[in-house]
């Protein structure tokens, strides 16, 4: 189903110059199964609440002015969620522990920062988990330390983002595309945990012209591990600083997991970037091979329904 035309703006503010101060609230204000593109501008300011965007939701877009200034954190972790008013509909543990959790499709978000401020040492602690189909964000970071952002089911795309975290910091089992996209490794760990089953499914992550970062410390960070036995993760035309390590991927302590993963690089650069020394069951991609992930519709399919290109035109200015 297609949004209507004309879009529905909110305005969120803490200090309640806005239409409401709780961006939970401003949610709940939107009508069961809407229609219209509903756009939730949030004002500056740090809002210490966890974020629940439900199934029942759909057309909702998230706009701040500048992601330093905008800010949506809190602090649950697998083994503890606390003041989640949706926690008895999304579960505990690390599924339910997001400090942002969208279920709602054809969701956007541009120029917000989302967090999970649970320290380091604290397990699992999701920033963000999406559920949902046809989502995309803009010019946003993700911040935390484990399992920051959980791209658990759907399809989104992610452009000039930034994402950080040390352990299995991406993972999930979404068809997604990360665009110029600014990949950070806090501490030692894996940036990667992709979980499909089998080889019929077709998700999988795709690091398109991206940038990968570290403490200055060297031979740290893993690209990733394969979380589903079919994990599938490529890494192209992307620059990897020292922080990643020569062998590149680690296939979870099981040796079979290297029959089926699909970890695939394509024209990286960097120091981090060391082809020749990558494990034996991971490969560089040849031109025809790579072609298939370097286009949008890796995303995007169906070109009868282009949802990525209506994601872009929906994009509307924080000033407007």
């Amino acid at each position: 189903m297609a949004a209507t035309p004309t879009a529905i703006v909110i305005r969120v503010a803490l200090d309640g110059s806005g239409d409401f101060c709780s961006v939970q609230d401003a949610i709940d204000a939107i009508p069961l199964a809407n229609t219209r593109r509903t756009i939730i501008r949030l004002s500056p300011g740090v809002y210490r609440q966890p974020v629940y965007v439900p199934k029942t939701k759909n057309f909702i877009t998230f706009a701040g002015l500048s992601p330093e200034d905008t800010v949506i954190t809190w602090n649950n972790t697998a083994t503890r969620i606390e003041h989640h008013q949706a926690a008895r509909l999304i579960g505990t543990g690390t599924f339910g522990c997001g400090s942002f959790i969208i279920e709602g499709e054809d969701f956007i978000a541009e120029n917000v920062t989302f967090e999970n401020s649970a320290p380091q040492g604290s397990g699992q602690a999701v920033a963000v988990r999406v559920t949902a189909d046809r989502s995309a964000f803009y010019n946003c970071r993700f911040l935390g330390w484990q399992d920051t952002l959980y791209l658990h089911y759907g399809k989104q795309y992610l452009r000039d983002c930034y994402i950080e975290g040390s352990v299995d910091f991406i993972f999930g089992n979404s068809t997604a595309l990360l665009e110029h996209c600014h990949i950070h490794c806090k501490s030692e760990g894996f940036i990667t945990a992709q979980s499909r089953k089998s080889s019929q499914e077709h998700t999988g992550y795709v690091f398109l012209r991206c940038v990968i970062t570290g403490n200055g410390k060297a031979s740290y960070a893993y690209l990733g591990r394969p979380w589903g036995p079919f994990g599938r993760v490529v890494f192209a035309h992307t620059y990897m600083d020292q922080c990643v390590r020569h062998e590149g991927w680690h296939n979870w302590g099981k040796c079979e997991n290297e029959r089926s993963a699909c970890f695939y690089e394509y024209r990286c650069s960097g120091p981090g970037s060391c082809s020749s020394k990558r494990v034996g069951w991971a490969r560089e991609l040849i031109d025809e091979e790579a072609d298939q992930f370097l286009v949008h519709s890796f995303v995007d399919p169906d070109p009868q329904r282009p949802w990525l290109a209506a994601r872009m035109a929906v994009r509307i200015p924080y000033s407007a």
